[in-house]
């Protein structure tokens, strides 16, 4: 596949459901309003798939054709942090999800990774780490090719820093770098207020994993609501009173030639991922103006 930035919905859109589109007519729908990433939606699973291996299949044959590129988010029941039984549910949800990924051909497997509870910081961490581990040992025996892309978490209570997933991916193969960038904003309580904010954190990533990982991220972004803990409502775009703004992303993409896929989490899905499009190809466009040789990638 070639290197490109791509925008798509995390779940189908509002505006597919009045035309009662089914699930494999989805890639189709998206690629006709000019989108090109669409990510399945497995929330509520437990530990057996909700979707049958047929319908998956169709699903990932149908955005083959029209190059639309798949994950899926995972089960929201999980906690890696948890007590025995609870880890142990867990685990088997992921497996589930990495299964049915496998079977539509999704990219990277999506989810949170768990709950800090009454532990320790660093002890809640190390046993997400260590059952991940053991998630992905199964799911290299199983030879399913889809990643694992734990999640940046919106709020302080669940195992999702940044300096935490990046942990992850160092120590684990088989592994995606995830970045909810809403999520950021509201766990650091409006992180991200000037475009240094954003590079900030580009930065960081780019020393710690280096350029490739920076640049192939797979990204969530909305405007985020939030208390003291962090994150409470995804919002528009347009919203004015939250943050955090897409043009600040929209120019480090530019800054570091970043080609993320970038799944839209706003209430708008379709309507505000088309919105993010036209503002990195007006930052895209705005580069090339001022430096000619600016090659475009988008």
């Amino acid at each position: 596949m070639a290197e490109q930035t791509r925008f798509g919905t995390a779940g189908v859109p509002p505006t597919f459901r009045l035309l009662k589109a089914k699930m494999h007519d989805v890639p189709s729908l998206l690629r006709e309003a000019g989108l090109d990433a669409f990510e399945y939606q497995a929330v509520r699973w437990g530990a057996q798939s909700q979707i049958t291996q047929k319908d998956a299949e169709k699903l990932g044959d149908e955005a083959k054709k029209h190059d639309i590129h798949l994950s899926m988010h995972g089960s929201y029941f999980i906690n890696l942090a948890g007590k025995d039984d609870v880890v142990a549910a867990s685990k088997e949800r992921l497996i589930a999800g990495a299964i049915a990924a496998d079977w539509m051909g999704a990219h990277v497997l999506v989810f949170h990774t768990g709950f800090y509870g009454k532990l320790e910081k660093s002890y809640a961490f190390k046993t997400c780490l260590n059952a991940l581990k053991e998630v992905n040992q199964t799911i290299n025996d199983m030879n399913l090719k889809v990643k694992l892309g734990p999640e940046t978490m919106g709020r302080k209570f669940q195992v999702g820093s940044i300096d935490e997933i990046m942990t992850i991916c160092q120590e684990i193969e088989n592994t995606q770098l995830v970045v909810d960038w809403g999520h950021l904003h509201a766990r650091n309580l409006g992180a991200f207020k000037k475009v240094d904010d954003v590079r900030a954190v580009a930065e960081k990533i780019e020393s710690t994993l280096g350029s490739k990982v920076l640049q192939s991220m797979h990204c969530h972004f909305s405007k985020i609501e939030f208390s003291s803990q962090g994150e409470r409502k995804h919002h528009p775009l347009d919203e004015p009173r939250y943050g955090p703004e897409f043009e600040l992303l929209a120019k480090v993409l530019v800054d570091f030639k970043m080609h993320p896929t970038i799944i839209c989490e706003t209430p708008l899905l379709d309507i505000d991922a088309l919105k993010m499009k036209k503002m990195l190809q007006q930052e895209l466009e705005g580069k090339a103006s001022v430096n000619p040789q600016q090659k475009l990638v988008f």
